[in-house]
């Protein structure tokens, strides 16, 4: 991969600087992609103003083939030499590049540039494929048409992998080469074929061992008798007598010991207690035990039998081949063996003996010189099938580029988009990170990413300032893990272990449930209400603590006086034995002092409520200013942290923990946020046709939670004088207030 410039490439000399066009949005400059010259000349936009530098090859919806095509040294990441390359291959072929904004995998042959080498060749070759798949009057070529190569690979006899298999073979003799390769040098896979086959290195190595064992063969002329006394199977007349070699001197050599004294004889065969070792086991006449045995029992006559059961039951197979191979041929059939005799085959084979030393160690070494020779005459058949083979692997090269091009033709404007640029994603086109849409909490939220590590993601992704819920999403045994934003509506009802379903871009549906949950607020509205939510949150949990006490101390107490009961008589028993006087009665008498403590405390409390309400009617005219400042001031800081949050609030941190690189900050603003969580809405002209039959009925509580705001109200109106200023005027009209009105003075 190239290195990666510092600063944008600058034109030619004789090229004018190409003009882009960006549009603002997320708070970035993003280039706007409006012809194929501005593909073409990607190299020149300076990398500082590309929303992504790097993405992964996977976790994303986009076709992971095209990637791969992309991806030049194969590390799983795309970065922006990599496009830029491909960007400039793909419009090096075509003559007007315009056409990679249509998105199309359907290639016109009159799209290709004919006037360039490369893209003459890929004309040659899209015309011989379609040739092939019988189709020689198209002037279009598919993807289809490309991506089924393999079984049309398949069925040709040169498929240009390189692997010659045995079908591969018309002739016999070649095709039994090829089997004896497999067996004595292994087998390698057809790319395309289900046979496995033999490559170049393989039929070079067996060739090589044939060879040599051929020219060691060639230095053992059949016609010399002094080095091939039988001919022809003089070989394997040495070959024999080689393996039983040193066991006939070792047992010659103990007949000698024992001619020269006879007191040594018993030494040299084997004891009775070797025999009771060997008794005290399974027997196996193949066995190092038995075969370390001497070949017969030793005496000073110096004869070797070589048939019957006196041999040694580990050598039998041994001693008649060479019975049969080296010693009837050259000394004619017979029963033993003597010392003279055997020395006399062996002078025979001594030169044989040592050419033998010279003998290629190899699979090909134990062939007949007739099988060596058969072989030989099949290895330039044999090549010359494997050039064929690979003289087809330019073609596969070609179909790999047509291929390449016509992915990139469908696919490039859209990485582009969603790489360079983010306009997928702004435009709610559904970008290539999105893995789908979460339904919970009456909800649908749209921005989700694939993760691979939910603790490792969390960390960098809580820097988003994005409300986030992770989630484990299974479906028929799949299981793959997402994380959602929660970008508008309230977290009250959040929590881990609440489930829902998820949608992918391929509409299949999983079901998801809330494994990890990072809070943060979604609006400033959200904001204004936590603070009261909090506060009685906090009620509802110490009003519950206090009545769980309350219930365990009644349960207590009701279980002390169910104890007592059942027990009366028995304590009244012991009482009356014990104390002879009836003891002053006290259960059921009230203790003066707590009613008092009591009474006091309510009365403080009612003294300090009625002061601080004494004292904000006295504000009169402010009052609504007196309340607004209140709200503020249990509202405020929760509102401004929000809105502090929310203006941070950016896609960047939730792709970097997926692998992404990105280049700006891609903010998310409350007006993007409540389109990408959308909550639910009754549907335009809908209706409804029925009173909910279970809503709260507030009933007493709510008839009294007026009576306390009118009061409130008249209060507040007395205290405002709104009453005074028409209680005169009523009072002129009324008779009865005329005739209690005091007599005017007398002058």
């Amino acid at each position: 991969m190239s290195a990666v410039p510092t600063h944008s490439q600058s034109p030619s000399p004789t090229t004018a600087p190409h003009r882009w066009q960006f549009i603002r949005v997320g708070g970035a400059d993003q280039v706007i992609f409006r012809t194929g010259e501005d593909i073409a000349r990607l190299g020149e936009l300076d990398q500082k103003l590309w929303v992504a530098l790097a993405c992964p090859t996977r976790g994303i919806d986009f076709d992971a083939r095209t990637l791969d095509l992309i991806d030049a040294d194969g590390d799983g990441r795309v970065r922006p030499p990599e496009v830029v390359a491909a960007c400039e291959w793909v419009c090096a072929r075509l003559r007007n590049p315009d056409v990679l904004l249509q998105g199309s995998d359907v290639l016109p042959l009159d799209d290709l540039d004919a006037a360039n080498a490369d893209g003459a060749r890929l004309i040659e070759e899209a015309r011989r494929l379609l040739q092939i798949q019988g189709k020689p009057d198209s002037a279009t070529l598919t993807l289809a048409d490309i991506a089924d190569r393999g079984e049309l690979l398949a069925a040709m006899r040169f498929n240009g992998d390189g692997v010659i298999t045995p079908e591969t073979a018309e002739d016999d003799a070649v095709r039994a080469t090829v089997a004896e390769i497999i067996r004595t040098h292994g087998s390698v896979p057809d790319r395309h074929k289900a046979t496995p086959g033999i490559d170049r290195p393989r039929i070079e190595a067996f060739f090589a061992e044939v060879q040599a064992a051929r020219d060691w063969h060639a230095k053992a002329d059949a016609n010399d008798k002094a080095l091939m006394p039988l001919g022809e199977p003089t070989l394997a007349a040495a070959d024999a007598t080689r393996k039983v070699q040193a066991k006939l001197d070792d047992y010659f050599a103990r007949c000698r010991v024992a001619a020269f004294d006879a007191q040594a004889m018993a030494a040299l065969n084997p004891s009775p207690e070797a025999y009771d070792a060997l008794g005290a086991n399974r027997l196996d006449l193949r066995a190092d035990p038995i075969a370390d045995l001497p070949l017969a029992p030793v005496t000073p006559s110096c004869v070797l039998p070589l048939h019957g059961n006196r041999i040694n039951p580990a050598w039998t197979q041994e001693i008649a081949a060479f019975a049969e191979r080296a010693v009837t041929p050259l000394l004619g059939a017979r029963e033993e063996l003597a010392e003279t005799e055997w020395q006399a085959i062996k002078q025979q084979f001594a030169p044989l003996q040592a050419l033998m030393a010279e003998r290629p160690d190899n699979a090909a070494a134990a062939l007949s010189l007739a099988q060596l020779d058969a072989f030989l005459q099949t290895r330039e058949p044999l090549l010359a099938l494997l050039h064929d083979d690979e003289a087809a692997e330019t073609h596969n090269n070609l179909l790999v580029d047509l291929e390449k091009l016509i992915r990139l033709r469908r696919d490039l404007v859209v990485l582009l988009n969603n790489f360079v640029s983010f306009k997928a994603f702004y435009r709610r086109e559904g970008a290539i990170f999105q893995a789908g849409t979460l339904y919970l909490d009456g909800r649908s939220c749209e921005l989700t990413v694939q993760v691979q590590d939910t603790a490792k993601h969390a960390v960098l992704a809580g820097l988003a300032k994005t409300c986030l819920a992770y989630c484990d999403c299974t479906r028929q045994g799949q299981k793959m893990s997402i994380v959602a934003a929660f970008t508008a509506g309230d977290i009250d009802f959040l929590f881990v272990g609440r489930n829902g379903v998820f949608y992918d871009r391929q509409g299949r549906d999983w079901d998801a449930t809330i494994t990890k949950l990072i809070e943060n607020p979604t609006s400033v509205a959200q904001a204004f209400f936590a603070p009261y939510k909090k506060f009685v949150r906090v009620i509802e949990e110490q009003v519950a603590k206090r009545a769980a006490a309350s219930e365990a101390a009644g349960q207590g107490t009701l279980t002390s006086f169910a104890t007592k009961l059942t027990t009366a008589d028995q304590a009244a028993a012991a009482g009356a034995a014990k104390t002879p006087a009836a003891a002053p009665r006290t259960a059921g008498r009230v203790d003066v002092g707590t009613v008092a403590a009591i009474g006091v405390a309510l009365g403080s409390i009612s003294a300090v409520l009625v002061a601080i309400f004494g004292k904000f009617v006295d504000l009169g005219q402010w009052i609504p200013v007196a309340l607004i400042g209140i709200v503020a001031a249990i509202s405020g800081p929760s509102m401004l942290i929000a809105w502090l949050k929310l203006r941070q609030r950016s896609l960047g941190p939730i792709l970097d923990a997926s692998g992404w690189a990105i280049n700006g900050r891609m903010k998310v603003n409350v007006r993007l946020g409540g389109m990408l969580s959308q909550t639910a809405h009754v549907p335009p002209g809908a209706r409804r046709v029925a009173r909910d039959p279970y809503r709260e009925r507030h009933g007493a509580a709510g008839v009294a939670a007026a009576a306390v705001l009118a009061l409130a109200l008249v209060v507040l109106a007395w205290r405002m004088d709104w009453l005074d200023h028409r209680l005169p005027t009523a009072l002129q009209h009324s008779p009865t207030a005329e005739a209690t009105l005091p007599p005017a003075p007398s002058s």
